[in-house]
């Protein structure tokens, strides 16, 4: 069972990511994926976080140790995807994979992709729609 505590503490984290990519316009989007955007997480699940954007800056550990809090315990490459894995001082885990927009093409739908979105997903930040159209090309 998740506590209130911990469900306030991910709306934050989401908040705070939206706020940062909303002010970026190289941002091309943000899906929360896995058991939290499914409604299926438990107190020690992650947060699964995607931002998509061709620049590579965002992936620097900095960036999302600075925006939030805690420290690096996981570095790794899937594919095109760099993860920053960190763990806040309340103990949440906070994956975040920086793609580039690419990841998200839709013709066709990459098999990595596709299984990532097919499990679960929930766009929280898609100003030019890139997600929605990745969303209907999976069926979801």
């Amino acid at each position: 069972m998740v506590t209130q505590a911990r469900s306030r503490e991910v709306r934050s984290v989401l908040g705070v990511v939206v706020g940062w990519a909303t002010g970026r316009a190289e941002v091309r989007g943000v899906v929360v994926v896995g058991s939290w955007a499914r409604g299926a997480a438990r107190m020690d699940s992650d947060v699964d976080i995607v931002v998509l954007t061709d620049q590579a800056r965002y992936s620097a550990v900095e960036v999302w140790t600075g925006l939030l809090g805690g420290e690096v315990v996981r570095l790794a490459e899937w594919g095109p995807l760099r993860e920053v894995r960190v763990r806040r001082p309340s103990g949440l885990v906070v994956e975040v994979g920086v793609a580039p927009v690419s990841w998200a093409d839709t013709d066709p739908v990459d098999a990595g992709t596709r299984r990532i979105v097919g499990d679960g997903h929930r766009i929280v930040h898609d100003p030019a729609g890139v997600l929605a159209r990745l969303s209907v090309a999976c069926g979801s």
